[in-house]
């Protein structure tokens, strides 16, 4: 987490030098104060990370995308246009993500591993952003008014988010799981593994487009991904299984109870206290975990009246 910080500061650095020569070019096409735009929008998250996936080795990004576990993500946006081919916005996000190893296949290849480790997790994600959105199809516009007009986009900025992993216990009850550090975080014992914060930083990133039904009413649809700077999102991460007798030496009683449940939860049963060797790679610390989201968009521009319309220049019509 602590090396990510040099490159979002250089991120928020780029983006404020960017609006700032928005706002300066804006003094000489810009009439009033400027647009605004409100938006609420309505969508799917999903999950990318240690659990569940496709046949075969676990890959990044779409290749593993478990679809049955697809979750509800909502959110709500401010826009604010300097000028009209580019524009700032501030958003708020609530959404879920979830991973189950019950999600392999039973195809008796490289996934049989994950499928047999066990795990499952789910959280609840809370976020906060803010992105620069640039529109390049505006130059080549050829009349005034924004109804009928269809407007692609990308996007990118840093944000905020917080998780809290829960995985599901025998009586079926959901269980917050950073609390045991089921993999030895924290512990004198493994002096490498740190615990992790449920509140981290991420870089966003992704494109959509949006249609005006009306001169101030848009529908649209975006996807975002979200590169993390942790693999703890679902609370797995190192390839190994700790010893099970260091929860009774670091954990409270009860808590030591409920870590030697959920710290292994594959199909096998094993007469020593640990997992044999060839069962003992629990996550994959070379990836970090990852999420994105699918949004359908409805929003308004409000301060749209002919004192805050754009100048265009002669040469694109």
């Amino acid at each position: 987490m602590r090396s990510s910080l040099p490159f979002i500061r250089s991120v928020i650095l780029l983006c404020s030098i960017f609006l700032f020569t928005l706002h300066s070019k804006s003094q000489s096409i810009t009439s009033g104060d400027g647009k605004f735009e409100v938006g609420l929008g309505l969508g799917s998250m999903f999950f990318l990370g240690d659990l569940g996936g496709s046949a075969g080795v676990g890959k990044t990004f779409i290749k593993d995308l478990d679809l049955p576990l697809t979750k509800l993500n909502k959110g709500i946006y401010i826009n604010y246009y300097p000028v009209e081919w580019a524009s700032l916005r501030i958003a708020g996000n609530l959404g879920y993500v979830e991973g189950d190893d019950a999600q392999a296949p039973d195809k008796g290849g490289a996934e049989m591993d994950r499928r047999e480790r066990g795990l499952n997790f789910r959280s609840k994600i809370s976020e906060a952003y803010i992105a620069a959105e640039l529109y390049p199809t505006w130059f080549f516009e050829k009349y005034d008014g924004l109804k009928g007009k269809l407007r692609p986009y990308v996007l990118g900025g840093v944000g905020i988010y917080h998780f809290n992993p829960e995985a599901k216990d025998v009586d079926g009850s959901w269980v917050k799981l950073a609390p045991l550090r089921l993999e030895g975080q924290g512990f004198p014992q493994y002096p490498d593994s740190k615990p992790y914060k449920l509140t981290q930083a991420n870089v966003l990133m992704g494109f959509g487009f949006k249609y005006y039904v009306k001169e101030r009413m848009y529908i649209g649809l975006e996807i975002l991904h979200r590169k993390l700077f942790t693999d703890y999102v679902d609370d797995v991460s190192h390839d190994y299984y700790v010893d099970p007798i260091h929860f009774d030496q670091n954990l409270p009683a009860a808590d030591a109870v409920v870590a030697r449940r959920l710290y292994y939860r594959g199909y096998y049963t094993f007469p020593a206290s640990m997992p044999y060797p060839e069962f003992a790679e629990r996550g994959d610390p070379k990836q970090n975990d990852a999420y994105f989201s699918t949004i359908f968009r409805l929003g308004w521009r409000i301060n749209n009246d002919e004192r805050t319309k754009q100048l265009r220049c002669p040469v694109f019509y």
